[in-house]
């Protein structure tokens, strides 16, 4: 899993994720903004709601939440 980010490495994905959105690369842009850990909170929603698979196919960073529910929140 990827390691977490500090806030301004993330701010710093997101602006070149908008310059890419911005340059009509919208695929590019959501896969660059997937690099950036999702909130631990958010990951339980959308795990609770989409299902793991989703987030494991999806590509997201769930270093976060991985490193506040454990290594194997997705399958419980």
């Amino acid at each position: 899993m990827t390691q977490t980010m500090t806030l301004d490495e993330k701010l710093s994905v997101g602006v070149k994720a908008c310059s890419l959105l911005e340059a009509g690369d919208r695929e590019g842009y959501t896969s660059l903004l997937r690099t950036i850990p999702m909130p631990p909170y958010l990951a339980k929603i959308m795990k609770d709601k989409m299902g793991s698979d989703f987030l494991i196919q999806g590509g997201y960073n769930l270093s976060e939440a991985e490193e506040e529910f454990g290594s194997n929140w997705l399958s419980a």
